[in-house]
């Protein structure tokens, strides 16, 4: 059996990011040279969650308005496990997003498949945390 596998780090400055990853994806499985089989996106952060939906920025706007009323930043002394940390809204928003991680076919209609057109929801990484240290995303 075939396999590969490439590591996406991203930081961003924000307390939490919608990214759209599709494309590294797409790129990453077109190259592997790999046409059958799945695709296994896992985020390597406690506090970052990878999803499927589409990436319209109305409905992005609408997750984080919930995510936010479900588990408010503030005020922070609300969060029993806050010792020394801000962040514990960012594992229950986590909890929240999705599973652990993502597996899709490369053949089931995504670009990733020679001469196929893409007719599935844009895959997307959530970061949540409260920090902006280095995540990962890794695509096996």
């Amino acid at each position: 059996m075939r396999h590969a596998r490439r590591e996406l780090w991203f930081e961003v400055p924000q307390r939490r990011a919608y990214l759209n990853i599709t494309p590294e994806v797409e790129v990453f499985v077109r190259e592997s040279g790999i046409i059958e089989g799945l695709r296994l996106v896992n985020p390597m952060h406690i506090t970052a969650a990878v999803y499927v939906n589409d990436d319209e920025q109305g409905l992005i706007a609408d997750i984080d308005d919930w995510l936010e009323r479900l588990a408010p930043h503030e005020p922070v002394a609300q969060d029993r496990h806050n010792n020394g940390e801000d962040n514990a809204d960012a594992h229950l928003k986590r909890q929240l997003m999705a599973p652990r991680s993502c597996s899709r076919s490369p053949t089931a209609g995504s670009t990733s498949a020679p001469g196929s057109r893409s007719s599935t929801p844009s895959s997307t990484a959530a970061d949540a945390s409260a920090c902006c240290s280095r995540r990962s995303a890794s695509s096996r």
